[in-house]
C-alpha cells in the first residue's frame, strides 16, 4: 500500500499536519496553538479554557438545524517513546511514518495515533462542508495520558452537547460503554551514599527488547514487565551473595508497560563468575517462559566501571526485597464480565543521585473504587516494611454504563447496516476521559471506538489502515442518523 492509497484521504492528511506538530502530555502548547489556528482559520467559533482543552463549534449542515448537538472528542497529547538507538526530540522533531502492509507505522518512536488519529478525524470533519450533520463541538483535552489533567479542568458548562463520541479506542469493531477508573502510587527511597567497599567486582544488567505495551488495554495479555524480571535476578543473587547497588534506570512513563530495564551493581569479586553463569541461566529459563509475548527479549551484562560510592546496603536490600515481592499486571477478574476488573503495574524505578533518592512509579486500574483502593494499599504496604515513603493520588473516576443510551443503540444499528454484522459493546480496562466526563455532565449519553491499533505506548505502535475508513464512515453514518 502506497501514501496515495490512504483513504479516507482527508483523515489521513489530516494526521500527517498533526504529526507535524510536537505534543508531549504536558508539553502541548504548540497543539493547543496549531487547532486554535485550525479552527480560526475555518472561520469557525473557537476557543481554550483554562485548563488548555480546545473546543471547535460547528454549525449544523442545511436541514440538520434540529438534531441535538454531538460532541466529537480526542486528546491531543501523546506518548513519547523511542528505541535506545533512535535520536529523536519530541518537543521539536516531526514524527516520520511508514507503511508496512496494511500497517502505518512509525521510524523508531510511537507513532501518535493515540490520539492523533482521532484528532485527524475532528478537523477532517470541520473542514468538509459536504457531509450531513446536526450541531457539533470538536473537543480536543490536554495531557490525557499523564494524569487525565484536561479533562479534570474542564468546568461543567465547557461543552454543551447531549451526546459524546469519544475516539480514543484501539480495536475497530467494538463500541466501548465504560471503562476503569485509575490512580497512581509512589515509592521513594531515601539512601545513603556509602564508601564502595575493597575488592568490588561492578556490572551491569540490562533486561531489553519486550513488547511492552498500555498498562490497561494490555495488561492481560501475559506481556514481561522489564523491572520485574531484573529484579527478580537480583533477589535470586543476593540470597547467594552481598549486592550494593551503584545506579538503577528501569522503565518509563506509568501507563506503559516497561520494555527495558538496567541496573548497575557492586559484589564481591569472588563472585563474579557466578553472576555471570546465573544470568546465563537466568536468561534462558525467562526465555522459555516468555516465548510467546516477547520472543524479542534481550538479557545483556557487561563489566561497569567502579564508582566511588554505592546505595546503602539496607537500602538496596529494601529495595529489591519489595520489587520482588509487590503484586504486578492483573489482580482480579471481573465477576460479571470477561473483563479485567483490577489490575497493577510497576511502571519504573529510577535512581536519583542529586535528591540521593531512589524513586518508583506505578499505577492501578479497577472499575471498582474498593478494589483498586485495595491494590494500592498492597503496593504501599511492601514498599513501607522495605522502608520506603509512598503516596496514592485521588486518581480519575470509572465510567459505568448506561443501559438506555441512545447514542449506543444508533451506533449499534448503523453498524449492522454498514458491515452486515454485530459490533462487539463491551468495556475497556483501560481509563477513558469518558469517566470524568460523566461526573461533570451526568446526563452525558457517550460511546467510544476507534481505528484498530497495536503496540500503544511503544515505538512499536501501528496503525492498521483499512479500518480507518470503517471508523471514519461508521461516524458520518451517526452523526446523519443520530
Amino acid at each position: 500500500m502506497s501514501e496515495t492509497m490512504l483513504k479516507p484521504k482527508s483523515v489521513f492528511e489530516c494526521f500527517a499536519q498533526v504529526n507535524k506538530v510536537p505534543r508531549p502530555s504536558k508539553r502541548e502548547e504548540k497543539m493547543i496553538e496549531f487547532l486554535l489556528q485550525y479552527g480560526r482559520g475555518l472561520g469557525l467559533e473557537t476557543r481554550r479554557d483554562e485548563a488548555g482543552n480546545v473546543i471547535i463549534r460547528k454549525p449544523a449542515s442545511a436541514g440538520m438545524e434540529s438534531k441535538p448537538t454531538v460532541i466529537l472528542q480526542s486528546h491531543m497529547d501523546m506518548v513519547c517513546e523511542k528505541n535506545a538507538d533512535r535520536e529523536f526530540d519530541f518537543d521539536r522533531d516531526a514524527i516520520e511514518t511508514y507503511i508496512d502492509g496494511e500497517w502505518m507505522k512509525a521510524k523508531g518512536t510511537t507513532l501518535g495515533a493515540d490520539d492523533g488519529i482521532g484528532v485527524a478525524m475532528e478537523m477532517a470533519i470541520l473542514a468538509d462542508n459536504t457531509l450531513k450533520h446536526g450541531p457539533l463541538e470538536c473537543v480536543f483535552t490536554r495531557d490525557e495520558e499523564t494524569g487525565l489533567t484536561g479533562a479534570e479542568g474542564m468546568k461543567d458548562d465547557f461543552m454543551t452537547g447531549k451526546y459524546l463520541i469519544n475516539l480514543d479506542s484501539e480495536d475497530e469493531g467494538e463500541i466501548f460503554v465504560s471503562c476503569a477508573g485509575g490512580c497512581r502510587t509512589t515509592a521513594t527511597f531515601h539512601y545513603e551514599e556509602k564508601p564502595t567497599p575493597q575488592g568490588q567486582f561492578f556490572v551491569s544488567l540490562c533486561v531489553k527488547g519486550l513488547t511492552g505495551g498500555h498498562s490497561g488495554d494490555d495488561i492481560d495479555k501475559k506481556r514481561a514487565n522489564a523491572n520485574k524480571l531484573l529484579f527478580r535476578f537480583l533477589y535470586q543473587e543476593l540470597k547467594k551473595m552481598p549486592i550494593l547497588i551503584a545506579d538503577v534506570q528501569a522503565g518509563g512513563l506509568h501507563n506503559a508497560i516497561p520494555r527495558e530495564a538496567c541496573a548497575t551493581i557492586a559484589i564481591p569479586v569472588s563472585m563474579k563468575e557466578t553472576i555471570r553463569v546465573d544470568w546465563n541461566l537466568f536468561a534462558a529459563d525467562v526465555e522459555e517462559e516468555y516465548r510467546v509475548t516477547e520472543p524479542t527479549i534481550e538479557f545483556l551484562l557487561e563489566t561497569a566501571d567502579a564508582t566511588p560510592t554505592v546505595v546503602d546496603r539496607k537500602t538496596t536490600q529494601g529495595l529489591i526485597m519489595a520489587v520482588q515481592g509487590v503484586t504486578n499486571g492483573v489482580f482480579a477478574m471481573s465477576q460479571d464480565i470477561a473483563l479485567v476488573e483490577t489490575s497493577t503495574n510497576l511502571a519504573s524505578i529510577h535512581m536519583v543521585p542529586e535528591r540521593k533518592t531512589i524513586e518508583i512509579n506505578s499505577s492501578q486500574r479497577s472499575s471498582l473504587l474498593s478494589a483498586r483502593h485495595n491494590v494500592a494499599n498492597a503496593f504501599e504496604a511492601v514498599f513501607q516494611l522495605a522502608g520506603a515513603d509512598t503516596e496514592t493520588g485521588e486518581g480519575y473516576p470509572g465510567w459505568k454504563p448506561n443501559p438506555d443510551s441512545h447514542l449506543l443503540k444508533v451506533a449499534v444499528a448503523e453498524y449492522k447496516r454498514l458491515f452486515g454484522k454485530d459490533p462487539v459493546v463491551r468495556g475497556i480496562h483501560a481509563g477513558l476521559e469518558c469517566g470524568l466526563f460523566s461526573e461533570k455532565y451526568p446526563g452525558l449519553d457517550m460511546v467510544s471506538f476507534g481505528p484498530t491499533l497495536r503496540g500503544v505506548h511503544s515505538p512499536d505502535e501501528k496503525l492498521l489502515i483499512p479500518t480507518v475508513q470503517m471508523v471514519w464512515d461508521h461516524l458520518l453514518a451517526i452523526l446523519e442518523n443520530i
